[in-house]
């Protein structure tokens, strides 16, 4: 479903939606811990730059991996609970930069 976008620009091109973005097989990533709802504490990772379909696959990987649920939302991966140290090493044993960042 395509949405009506409206623009005072004359020179103004509407993004293709069907573009697929290309996954670099290196990714910077930074791993954040953050308390959510009910004190619950989650772990971020944010940074990713590629297609929803291999977001997806990571989480889903780092879910397994980890033994937790979580979610992919918002171009980021959330992982229950405090598992920061394990997704690092994680994403660092498949070839990405991954560091700690925030609390």
């Amino acid at each position: 479903m395509t949405g009506i976008v409206y623009s005072t620009d004359p020179d103004f091109t509407p993004k293709n939606e069907n573009e697929t973005v290309e996954t670099a097989d290196h990714q910077d990533l930074r791993v954040h811990l953050d308390r959510r709802k009910a004190g619950k504490i989650v772990t971020i990772v944010k940074g990713f730059i590629g297609n929803q379909a291999d977001l997806s696959a990571l989480g889903k990987l780092l879910k397994k991996k980890c033994g937790v649920g979580g979610t992919v939302k918002n171009n980021e991966i959330l992982i229950q609970g405090n598992v920061r140290d394990q997704v690092i090493s994680l994403l660092t044993q498949a070839g990405h930069i991954a560091k700690p960042s925030g609390g």
